[in-house]
């Protein structure tokens, strides 16, 4: 004895701080066992634990430590511990290790959650709790258990033992098909009629279980170890199923009638019924219960393992529901639906999937809810991808059968104190909503709980059918008319819908497919016109397109058919010097010119009809002029010039006649010269392209004549309403730079024969 349990310390190790556990025995098995599983429903048998706190020289250790040495057993693949009473909770931890039944090899040390967190209780028939419980475990087949249970300080609850489940591999008969639409791949003929008794079970009898007493070993003449039959692969979530008339699942079971609504605003998800995943269906005694409606979708995990394959799912449910059954006392599987990380969906609860079936999972908020649990542990190991797009059907689904909005909100009141809200408490939930909200419990687990708002919505993907798409920009085009002309490259926008992804069609070519949360996308077309349009695609099925948008790709710039050219312009001289001048030009497109902006000396925009731009020059400074003409596909066209303004004041005049002299500081110079004789003359030489003349302008001011480079050319009155200075009163442009004189000749206007010269104004 003594050396057994040298051994047992030398592998056994610290449970918690502060707390030695003498763990009788060791893996001492060393003969085979068998666990393939037996034809039929399974069962639990359970082996109570020993009181260990006093092994091996521990009497009087503060820690109290319950446990069970390597035993042999029947085979199994899920466990856990319970103890009697349901109130009861274990301060401490609970660890196990389990023997392969194929290799006969002992696992590590394993972690059992020592907490169950689900549970039934408030709502109109209130399940039994026959014992406590932790959560249950799945381990694979196995036949050999090592289990210890320590206590922190206070005593462990009474009764404790460890239940073994064995889930057979369900009942031994045809199974119909998964229920929903697109499974016309699958065996089987579709069925919602109840299935066929099973000949090998006596449906009036009640559930078997088998207890081993702590002392007696394996029964030796157990099948040797081998490799359970293969459970046959579940069917996979439909991704593209169509709305279809629901229909239960299974049976009920009593003489309450649960309300099946006519249709969803989602399709119906595939669902492995309880049938196919071979459920014991003489182990639910009580009818089902149903609420009025389902408000709220809560999500759990079942924790435990994640290590499992999907082939074994069936398997890890049955033994759920052994489990709720069995240990925990209740009429059956505490959650509605249950889904493994391959995406399959299993019915859970009897009742109808259809009908707002009253599960045991929220404890506080199970009437007018419904439980998803998915298969394995996420407090830590993010869950996989097909899991979360399960769960998000079957919310949508059910969601949509009542008329909820999966990304909404749903109050909900507790008629108990469940511990996190006292009794009378409305609480507004999410419609899809984690354990933990509504009960205090790490359940989903935070990854899980992390990735509900993801969930959400993509189950507003499944209850949204598109009915319309439109773009609300296009960036890189221009519309005019009816027709958007771009260079080539656009960036077409719209308004986010609830749908999992887009199409933009160039013609009937898809180009691009941005995904479901895109708001934009870019697209490169080819020369010549197209038909640009969105069409929106929701994971439902439905499907929206928009309006065709014509797009024609333009690459040519605009043309300026007339240069920019600067002239000499009529008007007022200031004092400091600036000459009234006028841009013109003439731009044109071989599409649509949308505009011609001036960037330079300052900045303005224009009309596609527009030529020219009155404004001013500073005298002596250099300037550039500059225009952009653009069409509406974005091209652009730059015309420019630079030109220096001048002025020669009345003194740089050549005179003949009588002249005389004015001085007033509203002169250009501050003097200029007057004249009342009639062929009196003043000539100007410059070198420029463009010219003005300069005069006073009044009521009692007569006419001259204008001779550019000795050539008579115009006839010019400065009579005017009211007296202005500085004006410029007659202009003339030219092409090129040259030399050239301008000179003017009194009329000899009759009664106001006055012409008053201030100098001229020139472009060079």
């Amino acid at each position: 004895m003594k050396r057994r349990v040298i051994v047992a310390l030398s592998t056994a190790g610290l449970v918690s701080a502060g707390a030695v556990v003498y763990v009788l025995g060791g893996d001492s098995l060393t003969a085979s066992a068998g666990s393939a599983p037996r034809p039929g429903p399974g069962e639990v048998h359970t082996v109570a634990l020993r009181d260990m706190s006093g092994a091996q020289g521990t009497a009087g250790a503060q820690h109290q430590v319950m446990g069970l040495p390597a035993e042999r057993t029947k085979p199994f693949s899920m466990l856990g511990v319970s103890w009697t009473d349901p109130r009861a909770v274990i301060d401490g931890t609970v660890q196990v290790r389990t023997r392969s039944a194929a290799g006969g090899t002992w696992t590590p040390w394993q972690p059992v959650e020592a907490h169950n967190e689900d549970g039934p209780g408030d709502d109109a028939r209130s399940e039994s709790r026959a014992r406590g419980a932790t959560a249950p475990l799945w381990v694979g087949p196995s036949n050999g258990v090592q289990v210890r249970v320590a206590g922190k300080g206070r005593a462990l609850p009474a009764g404790l033992r460890v239940e073994l489940i064995d889930p057979g591999d369900g009942a031994a008969k045809p199974k119909p098909r998964a229920i929903g639409p697109g499974t016309a791949a699958l065996a089987g003929a579709v069925s919602t009629e109840p299935p066929a008794a099973d000949p090998s079970t006596d449906p009036t009898a009640g559930p078997t279980e088998t207890a081993t007493t702590p002392s007696a070993p394996a029964d030796p003449a157990s099948p040797a170890d081998g490799a359970p039959p293969a459970e046959p692969a579940p069917p996979s979530a439909d991704p593209t199923g169509s709305p279809s008339p629901t229909s239960s699942a299974s049976p009920e079971s009593g003489t309450t009638t649960g309300v099946t609504a006519a249709s969803s605003t989602a399709p119906q998800p595939t669902v492995v019924t309880r049938a196919q995943w071979g459920a014991d269906e003489s182990l639910v005694k009580e009818p089902a219960e149903y609420a009025p409606s389902v408000k709220v979708v809560f999500t759990h995990h079942t924790a435990g393992t994640n290590n499992y394959t999907c082939a074994e799912s069936p398997a890890i449910v049955r033994s759920l529901l052994l489990y709720h059954v069995k240990t925990n006392g209740w009429n059956d599987l505490g959650y509605n639906f249950l889904v493994d990380k391959c995406g399959t969906i299993f019915e859970g609860r009897k009742g109808g999937i259809d009908k707002p079936l009253i599960g045991a999972h929220t404890y506080g908020f199970n009437t007018g809810s419904s439980g998803i649990s998915v298969l394995g542990d996420y407090t830590k190991t993010a869950p996989a991808q097909p899991a979360l797009s399960a769960v998000a059907r079957v919310a949508a689904w059910k969601l949509g059968l009542h008329g909820g909005d999966p990304t909404g909100k749903a109050s909900m009141t507790t008629t108990i104190n469940n511990g996190k809200f006292p009794a009378g408490k409305t609480v507004s939930f999410n419609t899809v909503s984690g354990h933990r909200d509504g009960y205090a419990t790490e359940c989903p687990g935070q990854v899980l709980y992390d990735k509900l708002p993801a969930i959400r919505t993509e189950a507003k993907q499944w209850a949204t059918p598109v009915t319309s798409v439109a773009l609300t920009s296009t960036a890189g085009a221009t519309k005019v008319g009816t027709t958007y002309y771009t260079k080539g490259t656009v960036t077409l926008g719209w308004k986010p819908a609830a749908v999992s992804g887009y199409e933009v069609l160039v013609g009937d070519t898809v180009v691009a497919r941005p995904g479901g949360t895109s708001t934009s996308a870019k697209i490169t077309l080819s020369a010549g016109s197209h038909d640009v349009r969105l069409r929106a695609t929701n994971i439902n099925g439905t499907t929206a397109t928009s309006p065709a948008y014509r797009m024609t790709v333009d690459t040519t710039a605009p043309v300026f058919t007339t240069p920019a050219g600067l002239g000499v312009n009529t008007g007022t001289v200031t004092l400091g010097g600036s000459i009234p001048v006028k841009l013109g030009w003439k731009a044109t497109d071989n599409t649509v010119l949308q505009s011609v902006k001036a960037t330079s000396p300052t900045a303005a925009t224009f009309s596609p009809t527009t030529t020219s731009w009155k404004s001013s020059a500073k005298s002596n400074a250099s300037t550039v002029w500059s225009l952009t003409a653009a069409d509406a596909a974005g091209n652009t066209r730059v015309s420019a010039v630079t030109r220096t303004g001048s002025l020669i004041h009345e003194s740089g005049s050549k005179r003949t006649g009588t002249w005389k002299a004015t001085s007033g500081s509203s002169y250009v110079g501050g003097r200029a010269y007057y004249s009342t004789a009639r062929n009196a003359s003043a000539a100007y030489t410059f070198t420029g392209r463009s010219v003005g003349l300069i005069v006073r302008r009044s009521t009692n001011y007569g006419a001259f004549y204008v001779y550019v480079d000795g050539v008579k050319t115009a006839y010019v009155d400065t009579k005017y309403s009211k007296s202005y200075y500085r004006q410029v009163v007659w202009t003339k442009t030219w092409s090129t730079s040259a030399k050239h004189t301008i000179k003017i000749v009194v009329a000899g206007t009759a009664k106001r024969p006055t012409v008053v010269t201030d100098g001229i104004a020139y472009i060079k």
